[in-house]
């Protein structure tokens, strides 16, 4: 996609890598558009059926870019506008694509890049890996969904702690917390991360969609509306391909074959 967002595919598992190890895979303006365009390119090819999002390197993201940040204010810019032309999309993206999407955290998530993981439906870090909400510590709120994924990981309490303190929060200390799904040797995160997506591009993606579908809709509606959500999906599930097979399949003690539709 472009050189600082790498996507590789195979066996209908895409990678999306963020490269700028150097900097620790911090987020520039080019980096940002290149990841959207990936995003969306991974979430509408229905070839693509699960997608891991990491950085090179040692780190998985440091967040924003702060001299490019500084840079543009020094110029009269507005560098926050970067919010809503990229970070929100983003977190849609990602909490919207009907397939799954692992976060795998080799290193450092800051800021910006903290948020991008929890928007991920899973998050397996290396324990070398360490997460900072970092926002604070340059004067400034939440952003990238971290006010609404971060509350519902830990609750409102400690999402309030860990952002307010703004300190480095480690990777058994994460798992602790509910953070992170899952912390392996640093050596085994590759292979870790491409067994689960490999698990979850075989499975039932259809039904994988709709659960991330209603889980989204049921946080900000009623039980009665939730209720008749699931009514709807459970409809629309009820004529895929996948539910037919997988019920004959259970019937007759075979293991089943999903296709995703």
């Amino acid at each position: 996609m472009s050189d600082s967002v790498l996507l590789e595919v195979d066996d209908a598992v895409a990678t999306i890598t963020l490269n700028r190890p150097e900097a620790r895979n911090a987020l520039i303006a080019e980096m940002k558009a290149g990841l959207l365009d990936t995003l969306q390119l991974c979430g509408s090819d229905p070839r693509i059926r699960s997608v891991i999002l990491t950085g090179a390197g040692q780190a998985f993201c440091a967040g924003q870019d702060l001299r490019e940040h500084a840079d543009v204010m020094s110029q009269g810019g507005s560098p926050l506008d970067t919010v809503r032309r990229h970070y929100n999309p983003m977190v849609t993206l990602i909490t919207t694509m009907p397939k799954p999407v692992i976060a795998a955290l080799p290193g450092v998530a800051a800021g910006a890049g903290a948020s991008l993981a929890f928007a991920c439906d899973f998050r397996i870090a290396a324990r070398r890996a360490s997460l900072l909400m970092a926002f604070a510590r340059v004067g400034l709120s939440a952003d990238t969904g971290a006010s609404w994924t971060l509350q519902r990981l830990v609750g409102t309490a400690r999402a309030a702690e860990l952002l307010m303190l703004a300190e480095p929060v480690s990777a058994d200390q994460a798992l602790a917390l509910g953070l992170v799904t899952k912390v392996v040797p640093d050596e085994d995160l590759v292979r870790e991360v491409r067994e689960q997506a490999a698990m979850l591009a075989a499975g039932p993606t259809a039904a994988y969609g709709a659960i991330k579908e209603s889980l989204l809709y049921a946080a900000g509606h009623s039980l009665g509306e939730s209720l008749e959500k699931e009514a709807e999906l459970q409809a629309r599930l009820g004529e895929t391909e996948d539910h037919r097979d997988a019920t004959a399949a259970f019937l007759s003690k075979a293991q089943p074959v999903y296709h995703g539709r």
